[in-house]
């Protein structure tokens, strides 16, 4: 079911002429109950919203694809010029706010990306190894003549790990953040590893495989620097927030 909240007081009305509206997509399902607190981090930052509640779904694992086509058709059609892609266990720099409304003065297929940080305690993040390289595309205009979406259009159609957007767009790096809570709890990490090793056995949509996940190793964590912290505060429920590994099917 696709929920779109895009309100039009009277200080939008007055600036849309002025701005690109920025809509935030996101779907949830075992994570519900971070909506919230994500609703919250993305109030300052974006001009509404859209969510695809996937919890009517039969299936232990419904296609990613498909419901961020649901998402991107959605926003078209509510008037969203660029779209803020993120996930309900993410929470997006507080600094976003202030820099959002100049990343979108960009003109053209320009698709921002931002550091994903991989939270192993509320306030720390890891850095050694992969950990330190993570970047997603998550901020990207749409235009009318995407629409409807095609296979092998602009938007990236790959059953697992797809960046929103294909390489029709020009990437461009914001420098900004976005924190991944569910790696906070041990319990979490394995269970990441176990169920992306069930959706991906042979590891076709990721190279380096998926073991790594529960590998602690030698993590080395990193505090968050002082005013790139996220709003609301995260105290963690060490909740799984993703289906048994045993019961999802392969993607390939």
């Amino acid at each position: 079911m696709i929920t779109v909240n895009l309100p039009a007081d009277r200080r939008r009305r007055r600036l849309r002429w002025l701005r690109p509206t920025v809509v935030a997509v996101f779907s949830f399902r075992y994570d519900a109950h971070l909506v919230p607190d994500l609703l919250a981090n993305l109030e300052p930052i974006v001009d509404g919203w859209i969510a695809w509640d996937d919890r009517a779904a039969t299936e232990a694992y419904s296609s990613e694809p498909a419901r961020r086509r649901w998402l991107l058709e959605a926003a078209h059609q509510a008037g969203a010029h660029w779209i803020l892609a993120v996930d309900p266990d993410e929470r997006f720099e507080r600094g976003t706010s202030h820099r959002i409304r100049w990343l979108v003065r960009a003109p053209g297929r320009v698709c921002w990306t931002f550091d994903l940080r991989e939270m192993y305690t509320p306030s720390a993040y890891r850095t050694d190894g992969i950990w330190g390289r993570k970047r997603q595309k998550r901020l990207f205009p749409i235009f009318k003549n995407q629409f409807p979406i095609v296979p092998g259009g602009a938007f990236n159609d790959n059953p697992l790990h797809a960046s929103w957007v294909a390489s029709a767009y020009k990437v461009r790096h914001s420098g900004l953040n976005v924190y991944h809570l569910k790696m906070i709890a041990p319990a979490r990490r394995a269970a990441r590893r176990d169920l992306y090793n069930a959706l991906d056995p042979a590891g076709k949509f990721q190279r380096e495989g998926y073991d790594y996940l529960a590998d602690e190793g030698q993590a080395v964590l990193e505090e968050i620097p002082p005013g790139r912290e996220y709003l609301p505060a995260h105290t963690d429920d060490g909740g799984l927030w993703m289906p048994d590994p045993a019961r999802v099917p392969s993607v390939e």
